[in-house]
């Protein structure tokens, strides 16, 4: 679907182009964009580096494993239809805890093998459990503590304060973070019949 939106904005860009003798804009600003974005990148890969460097210091110091064992007890809160101490549970805590420090290359695989471990544990797998919904609400909004990436685009454009987005994007990621755990509790059930797993 994107893919033609996209494709249509282009034609419908250069038709109107054309037809108002300004083509040569287009050509202009293809060029200037694909420069904008090549120094971007070579500029965003210092920084990224560097906090991408910390972070997997962090992770090898057991900063993670930490973050797992705090968060324990809200992942029993949040996931009461999964045994306590289960590889799914495990891999949710991990993935959890990598993207509560902006670790979202570390936080995929866990995230994938969460899904995987929930999946053996669902009793319909042609229906997703009450705790894979959850998981994934969870996931996508993700809290942040640590931004790294949009630090390191703000660093790479010239930003004075490149960390300043840190405290409005941990208040942005926790209030999506409450409204997608809202909006799946309040959900659960519609549709005639209750996901599996749901007790």
């Amino acid at each position: 679907m994107m893919n033609t939106i996209w494709t249509f904005l282009v034609l419908v860009s250069f038709l109107v182009s054309a037809a108002s003798g300004h083509v040569s804009a287009i050509t202009d600003a293809a060029f200037t964009s694909v420069k904008s974005a090549v120094e971007t990148a070579f500029s965003f890969i210092g920084i990224m580096a560097f906090w991408l460097g910390l972070m997997e210091v962090a992770q090898r110091a057991g900063l993670i494993d930490l973050l797992s064992r705090g968060m324990r007890p809200v992942v029993r809160l949040l996931f009461p239809s999964i045994p306590a101490g289960t590889p799914a549970e495990g891999a949710m805590l991990l993935n959890m805890s990598a993207n509560l420090l902006g670790l979202g290359s570390a936080a995929t695989p866990f995230g994938l093998k969460a899904m995987e471990e929930l999946q053996k544990l669902n009793p319909d797998p042609a229906t997703a459990t009450d705790a894979m919904c959850t998981f994934l609400a969870i996931n996508t909004s993700a809290i942040t503590l640590i931004p790294a990436t949009v630090i390191a685009l703000r660093a790479a454009n010239g930003s004075s304060n490149p960390t300043g987005i840190v405290g409005t994007t941990l208040i942005a990621t926790v209030c999506s973070t409450v409204a997608a755990v809202t909006a799946d509790r309040l959900l659960r059930g519609r549709g005639g019949h209750g996901r599996g797993g749901s007790h």
